[in-house]
């Protein structure tokens, strides 16, 4: 069990959880119950599963184009009802500002959570030996990839940099050259 292994920690106010009796006690109820899972497979399939949580891990809770008028009525915007089909689907609603900034607050994660976490290659209990591994295997193949051998060794004798956060050597897969030097636009200047 995680809790035993000691990989369940509690908190703030759940910090008494963390003595195996007050555990045993707060658990016990939820023993009693009966916990029936229920999954099923998703209606328009697999594929349907990612663009759904894609609308919701890259992006805020509304966006500004859906926004149409804030007035003494409250927020109107616009949104779309996936139960219905045609040209019905798109609607707008206007709720008191009090309530959709309730709402939209709603989507704000509290501090300390990640909306998108990295598994794999990059969990983050294993990620530093699985970089190393990867850059170890690859050996500086994406330096390498659609260059001429001219090239290549140019990239040989780039400097190294070191990554401030973690220490490892960062790769350099391009340099992109200043097209034209970047200045400020023309200030006006006062006739004397």
């Amino acid at each position: 069990m995680t809790y035993h292994r000691g990989q369940l920690r509690f908190f703030g106010e759940y910090a008494g959880l963390n003595d195996v009796a007050a555990f045993a006690r707060w658990l016990a109820p939820m023993r009693a119950s009966e916990w029936v899972v229920y999954a099923k497979r998703p209606f328009a399939g697999p594929k349907a599963v990612p663009a759904y949580l894609s609308r919701y891990t890259h992006r805020v809770a509304i966006s500004n184009q859906r926004l149409v008028a804030l007035d003494e009525h409250g927020v109107t915007f616009r949104w779309k009802d996936y139960r219905v089909d045609g040209r019905t689907r798109n609607k707008t609603m206007t709720l008191e500002t009090d309530e959709f900034t309730r709402r939209f607050l709603l989507h704000v994660l509290p501090g300390g959570f990640h909306r998108i976490r990295h598994y794999g290659l990059l969990a983050n209990p294993s990620r530093r030996a699985n970089l190393a591994k990867i850059r170890e295997l690859l050996d500086g193949a994406p330096a390498s990839i659609g260059r001429s051998a001219n090239d290549i060794a140019t990239v040989a004798v780039w400097p190294t940099f070191v990554c401030r956060h973690c220490g490892s050597p960062m790769i350099i897969i391009d340099i992109l050259q200043r097209s034209r030097p970047i200045r400020a636009p023309p200030v006006e200047r006062a006739h004397a």
